[in-house]
């Protein structure tokens, strides 16, 4: 009898709580934490713009802080993937800067790097001057000219992968979504639990009656 007792008292315990009660708190919580899982998305997303606003205005210690600050927030805050972006401006700057490099020496047909850049632009403006194709591109072009092969040893074009940036979001993150999306997991549990307790104690009272 003492068993049985103790029983119905830890059933009537677990009852004191409604399932339905939980899950209008699981809402709750749930739209807590998509919330700040958005803002968090926003905040990245307000950053990498600012990023690539720094690089279409060609200010170098701008683009470094805004590169900073979007890995900081990316790699600190869940929810804020990033994807690639590219520094377009940037390349194309210091390309620039190697062709004019180059075109100092002197070529009887004179800046040849101009021309190559002239006939390969227009073509390639859609994919951007740090495309494979326009690379290959310019080197065809110069190589049209007698002079060419001893003048493109001194052409660096910088590297494509060098102006790629990608930041990886954490799975979780102790911030407002991190513990807001940890509280569900929380209430869940202690749903799943409730619920499975129940059954168990209220099988354990079945079988104490049938063996009455």
């Amino acid at each position: 009898m003492a068993d049985k007792r103790q029983v119905k008292r830890s059933i009537k315990q677990l009852q004191r709580v409604k399932t339905w009660q939980l899950f209008v708190l699981l809402l709750l919580i749930g739209f807590v934490a998509a919330t700040f899982l958005r803002l968090n998305n926003i905040g990245m997303d307000q950053r990498r713009t600012a990023a690539l606003d720094a690089d279409k205005a060609g200010n170098p210690v701008a683009i470094k802080s805004r590169l900073v600050d979007l890995q900081r927030y990316v790699t600190g805050h869940m929810n804020a993937d990033m994807g690639t972006i590219y520094l377009e401006g940037e390349y194309n700057r210091d390309a620039a800067a190697a062709n004019a490099a180059a075109s100092s020496s002197n070529n009887p047909n004179g800046n040849i790097y101009k021309k190559a850049q002239d006939v390969c632009g227009p073509k390639y403006s859609s994919v951007g001057h740090y495309s494979l194709a326009y690379q290959q591109c310019f080197l065809d072009e110069l190589n049209k000219y007698p002079a060419a092969q001893e003048l493109t040893t001194s052409l660096k074009l910088p590297k494509a992968d060098a102006y790629r940036h990608s930041f990886v979001s954490p799975l979780w993150s102790p911030d407002f979504a991190g513990f807001s999306v940890l509280g569900c997991v929380l209430i869940c549990i202690v749903i799943l639990g409730r619920l499975i307790g129940l059954g168990v104690l209220k099988l354990m009272l079945k079988k104490h009656k049938n063996s009455i």
